[in-house]
């Protein structure tokens, strides 16, 4: 009896295997195990407007964001800076919105936000309002690293990025023919159909876009970021819930890293990301079951679209969204990036 009993305990201690992005179940985290998941924003083009040039070239940047913070993390590295390198060449991108492809608001200018946030510490930087820096994402590292404050908008926060010697670019580098288009049809749209502002959704072609990273380490400590350009034909200094903590980006080692992507009114109000974490700390609940329940139910409830990406310290893997796709990718110590695009 005494060796059942000792057996049962045994296997009640052992780590259980972790769900693979991809369904599959794998074995427990070693214990110099590191995993990235990244997203490229929620919602996608329809098929039949998606050329096989364009989802190439979409996956093709998504496998260099994931390859640029594996090579942090295979050398040892930090969540926190693979969720910065990884984030930023998603932003020198044209084709996601942030950083050099981000989308315009009603009068035609650019204007981003970003944020970080460390599991280990729980501290965390913001930035919003920002139009001339090339990487908000490296802006919001500063705001944690080098200020006592977690939020800096406009001016302030470009100040801080000139002191500190971050790349500045003029504001025509953000601007793409791409979204010039893209803000004349929905002003087009907005014209010959008003909607009522209480009820505006985000439409799937004007969703694509918004970057973020979760990572954990060799350490086995968790990191999120978040970089956006916001929502197209934004008016009157409308700030997301990207560069807000615990709406679009939370980290926290004891339960889960979250970044999130979509309809940021929805994502301000719920507490998203911060939602998810709150779950499994309270309720004892999953991460798949946390953050399953914050997207598909409440979220959808309220009338929200998008979706998140989560990773709790085990190395599970959640990425819920209500939308008809979401841009997502995964890679894990073998170095091979795993990306998908829609729900299949």
């Amino acid at each position: 009896m005494r060796p059942l009993l000792l057996l049962c305990a045994t296997l009640l201690l052992m780590p259980a295997p972790f769900a693979r992005a991809d369904g599959q179940q794998s074995a427990p985290r070693a214990a110099d195990d590191f995993i990235l998941v990244i997203h490229g924003g929620a919602g996608v083009v329809p098929k039949d407007e998606l050329t096989p040039e364009q989802e190439k070239a979409s996956r093709a940047t998504l496998d260099a964001a994931l390859l640029a913070g594996h090579a942090v993390l295979a050398r040892g590295g930090r969540s926190l800076d693979a969720v910065v390198a990884a984030i930023k060449i998603l932003e020198d991108s044209p084709l996601f919105n942030a950083g050099k492809g981000s989308v315009l608001t009603a009068d035609g200018i650019v204007t981003m936000d970003a944020s970080l946030m460390d599991g280990a510490t729980r501290q965390a930087g913001a930035c919003a309002d920002i139009r001339h820096v090339k990487n908000p994402i490296e802006l919001a590292r500063l705001v944690m690293d080098k200020t006592p404050h977690v939020l800096l908008t406009g001016e302030g926060a470009e100040r801080l990025a000139k002191e500190h010697s971050l790349p500045l670019m003029p504001a025509e580098y953000f601007i793409t023919e791409h979204r010039k288009l893209q803000l004349q049809r929905v002003q087009e749209r907005e014209k010959s159909r008003p909607a009522d502002p209480k009820k505006a959704q985000l439409n799937s072609l004007d969703a694509i876009g918004t970057v973020g990273a979760v990572a954990l380490d060799k350490h086995g400590n968790l990191a999120a970021g978040t970089s956006t350009g916001g929502m197209v034909n934004k008016r009157f200094g409308r700030v997301g819930d990207s560069p807000v903590i615990g709406a679009g980006t939370y980290a926290n080692n004891l339960t889960c890293a979250v970044s999130g992507t979509g309809h940021g009114e929805f994502f301000l109000r719920g507490v998203v990301a911060y939602d998810i974490a709150a779950k499994m700390e309270y309720q004892g609940v999953t991460l798949t079951n946390a953050a399953t329940d914050v997207v598909m139910r409440k979220l959808t409830e309220a009338g929200g679209k998008g979706g998140v990406i989560a990773l709790d310290r085990q190395g599970n893997v959640a990425m819920p969204f209500n939308t008809e796709g979401m841009y997502r990718g995964v890679i894990r110590p073998d170095g091979k990036p795993w990306t998908a695009i829609r729900k299949d």
